[in-house]
C-alpha cells in the first residue's frame, strides 16, 4: 500500500496518472461508457501521453478500461448480471475477512476500526464519511491478516469503482452503515467469527440494495439482454 504521506509529485508520473485515474472513476467524473482520450488526459494532468498511456494500460488490465471498435479506449459500463455478482462476491469476501478477524486481529486493530467509526459517526461531511468507510474496510481487511483474500477483495474493489460514488452520499445510508459498523464491532471484540461474518455479509447486502435503488431512480436499471448474449449496460 502507498504512504499515504506520499503526494502525487513523489511518485512516477505513470502510478501518479493510475491513482488519479482511479479517483475520477471513484468520484463519478468518468462515468461508464467515458472514452479515454490520451492527448486530452495528458493535457488536464499536466503530463505527457507516456505516462497516461502506462495509466490506462493498466485499467484495463484491472478490467476497468475496454477497447471499442473506432472508438478505443472506454471506461467499461457493468451490466446488471455481473452488478449482482460483484456484490455477491463482495458479501462472501468480506464476511470471510470479518470472520478471520475476529481470531486474529489485535486489540489495537479492533481499537482502530472504533475511533474509525467513531469519526465516521461524528461527521456530516459525506466525502469524509466514504473516506472513512473506506478506512474502516481497508482496517479489517488488513486485521484479517490473509494476504490473498486481500488481493481478492482489492481487485474485485477496483471494478466495483466504475459505478461511481459511494452509496454513503445517501444520508440515511451513511447513518446506518455506522450503526452496522457497531454491530460488526461488538461481534469483533467478543472473538465471534460466526456473528461477525453474519453481520459484515449483512451490511454489505444493504449497501448492495442501496445502489440498486440508485440506479433504478437514475433510470439505469435495466435486465441483460439473454436473447442477444450481452449485458444492457447499467
Amino acid at each position: 500500500m502507498r504512504n499515504l504521506s506520499e503526494s502525487a509529485s513523489d511518485l512516477p508520473q505513470g502510478q501518479s496518472a493510475y491513482d488519479r485515474l482511479l479517483d475520477d472513476i471513484r468520484l463519478g467524473a468518468l462515468p461508464p461508457g467515458a472514452r479515454l482520450r490520451e492527448v486530452e488526459l495528458a493535457a488536464r494532468l499536466g503530463i505527457s501521453r507516456t505516462p497516461v498511456r502506462e495509466a490506462i494500460r493498466r485499467l484495463e488490465a484491472d478490467g476497468l478500461v475496454e477497447h471499442l471498435p473506432r472508438q478505443g479506449a472506454s471506461l467499461r459500463r457493468l451490466g446488471y448480471a455481473e452488478v449482482m455478482e460483484l456484490y455477491e462476491m463482495r458479501a462472501v469476501l468480506e464476511g470471510t475477512a470479518a470472520r478471520l478477524a475476529a481470531r486474529a486481529a489485535s486489540d489495537l486493530e479492533l481499537r482502530e476500526l472504533a475511533e474509525i467509526n467513531a469519526e465516521m459517526t461524528a461527521s456530516a461531511d459525506p466525502a469524509d464519511i466514504a473516506r472513512l468507510n473506506r478506512q474502516f474496510h481497508a482496517g479489517l481487511i488488513n486485521a484479517a491478516k490473509n494476504r490473498y483474500l486481500k488481493r481478492a477483495i482489492g481487485a474485485m474493489a477496483r471494478t466495483l469503482l466504475i459505478l461511481g460514488p459511494s452509496t454513503l452520499y445517501d444520508p440515511a445510508r451513511s447513518k446506518s452503515a455506522a450503526v452496522e459498523h457497531e454491530g460488526l464491532l461488538q461481534a469483533l471484540n467478543a472473538r465471534d467469527a460466526a456473528t461477525a461474518e453474519a453481520r459484515m455479509r449483512a451490511h454489505i447486502e444493504a449497501a448492495h440494495r442501496i445502489r440498486l435503488r440508485q440506479l433504478r431512480d437514475a433510470g439505469l436499471m435495466e435486465l441483460d439482454d439473454h436473447d442477444g448474449g450481452n449485458d444492457v449496460a447499467i
